[in-house]
């Protein structure tokens, strides 16, 4: 079991972060299993916030179950042990077209703006997503007021 980290906000990301708007759009990230030699995954660690001028408005953050990948560009999550293999899990970032989201709101969470916000699963309450061909999640944001970008960060585990 090789544990991965993936972003849309360093140097190692790529394709344009999306601003925020009143419905969610895009996804900020994705995670789904390769049509070929899917694997199940698992969502552990999560860390969010906003890199726009700093104000006092609501950004509401949701993961979502999806049955297809987003219109995003493909990157490499990183290994936290450099031993081991490259992942499989199909990774999106800084999408502009989300994907077909199959059950909404597996977590979610509203944050003031001016906040950074992190979750740890509790051992055995990760989010779970079946060795099933483009199955997955996607981290969404909407805000009543904030209109700039955000950014996400999250740690995955391949089985």
């Amino acid at each position: 079991m090789a544990n991965f980290t993936a972003t849309n906000g360093s140097s190692a990301s790529a394709g344009t972060q999306q601003a925020l708007a009143t419905t969610y759009g895009g996804a900020i990230l994705g995670l789904n299993a390769p049509v070929t030699a899917p694997r199940r995954g698992k969502v552990y660690d999560l860390l969010i916030g906003t890199n726009g001028t700093p104000a006092d408005n609501f950004v509401e953050w949701d993961i979502s179950r999806v049955t297809t990948s987003s219109t995003a560009t493909i990157i490499t999550p990183q290994a936290l042990d450099p031993a081991d293999a490259a992942a499989t899990t199909v990774t999106t970032v800084n999408s502009s077209a989300a994907g077909t989201v199959s059950i909404q709101n597996i977590l979610y969470v509203g944050v003031n703006q001016r906040a950074s916000y992190r979750w740890v699963a509790a051992p055995g309450s990760e989010l779970v997503w079946p060795a099933t061909s483009s199955n997955g999640f996607q981290l969404r944001a909407r805000s009543g007021g904030y209109t700039g970008t955000a950014t996400g960060d999250w740690m995955f585990q391949e089985q």
